[in-house]
């Protein structure tokens, strides 16, 4: 796998020095991605656990039985932190399914701007390849 970064350094030399020294620095940044990658998946385990460990506590300390009216229909009554931590979790699931409705219109959009773009370099390389003199006359 490459670097992220995107970009690529071609230097001019005689000795290969600046060539290796940049290699070197190319590596360490594909090391330090991979541990990255480990770190950013350690912390959503720790987050995940601490988030789960508060649910827990809120659920302990808030016991008292709430009915909820929904203006048609009437729960029967139920810990307020059962009905607060399922609000919470439906609206996490809310967003989730709204944010990919929109990912997929994004990729649809960039797929039909990859056709277009497509095209175009194809047009453009037939106009490049034609003759000079078919274009004169």
């Amino acid at each position: 796998m490459g670097c992220r970064w995107g970009f690529r350094l071609v230097l001019p030399n005689s000795d290969g020095m600046i060539d290796r020294s940049y290699r070197f620095f190319f590596n360490f940044l594909r090391e330090l991605d991979d541990q990255m990658k480990l770190l950013r998946n350690l912390l959503t385990v720790l987050v995940l656990l601490a988030t789960l460990g508060v649910g827990v506590l809120f659920a302990l300390q808030n016991e008292i039985p709430i009915p909820l009216d929904l203006l048609v229909y009437t729960f029967e009554p139920r810990s307020l932190a059962l009905w607060i931590l399922l609000a919470f979790a439906l609206g996490g699931l809310l967003g989730m399914l709204v944010s990919s409705v929109i990912l997929v219109r994004t990729r649809a959009a960039l797929g039909s701007c990859k056709r277009q773009l497509e095209k175009a370099q194809v047009e453009v390389r037939k106009l490049r390849d034609e003759p000079s003199a078919a274009r004169g006359s």
